[in-house]
């Protein structure tokens, strides 16, 4: 199944971004146990490389990727890790040397040229960030003359927001803070637990309003 099927599927990738490198790496095991199956850890959490790694062993079903890919050899060493797939903040060597090298990416773009180039360049799908800037009607804008493009914005999607954004032709949404908490950072597992089953149960609730 290609990553933009999953994207259709899970409708959410979990950011993972923290300061402690075995409270992120816990952080990914509990997204994975309570049935998030898209991770996406970036590379500013220390030892991000290895989470990558020994996450990706033990996933199953579930993908494990790199976000805040930049550089070439950004892109190389997450390949090197094991990551299913890369994201990216804007459009930069990462997602094309990542895109040359099979990995699919999420690539971040925000103005409809950068969205066209992202897309020309070999995009899966296009992170809309930060989202948050035009939020669900910049999108619906956006869907008028791209309407073939698989967006997931990204930037300050809570539960809410990311059922008006589905609602407004998103493929899926980029959550970090709103799900994650301060866990990454060495915060409280079971909150996260708690947030994550919030989180799924509102997805629930917008697939069967679709």
């Amino acid at each position: 199944m290609s990553l933009t099927d999953r994207l259709r599927r899970e409708r959410v990738i979990a950011i993972v971004r923290g300061t402690d490198t075995k409270a992120a790496e816990r952080s990914v095991h509990i997204l994975r146990e309570e049935g998030i199956a898209l991770i996406e850890v970036s590379l500013t959490t220390p030892d991000a490389a290895g989470i990558i790694a020994r996450s990706s062993r033990e996933a199953g079903d579930a993908l494990i990727g790199a976000g805040t890919v930049l550089t070439g050899d950004d892109a190389r060493a997450v390949q090197q890790a094991g990551a299913a797939f890369v994201v990216t903040p804007a459009l930069a060597e990462g997602s094309v040397t990542a895109h040359a090298l099979g990995l699919p990416v999420v690539a971040g773009a925000l103005t409809p040229t950068e969205i066209v180039r992202a897309v020309a360049e070999g995009a899966s799908a296009v992170k809309l960030f930060p989202a948050s800037v035009g939020g669900p009607a910049y999108l619906r804008s956006l869907r008028e003359p791209l309407p073939e493009v698989p967006f997931v914005p990204t930037g300050g999607v809570d539960a809410e927001a990311a059922h008006a954004y589905l609602e407004a032709g998103a493929l899926a949404v980029g959550v970090g803070s709103p799900i994650m908490g301060d866990a990454p950072h060495g915060g409280d597992p079971d909150a996260l637990r708690e947030r994550c089953r919030a989180f799924l149960a509102a997805l629930a609730r917008h697939r069967e309003g679709e």
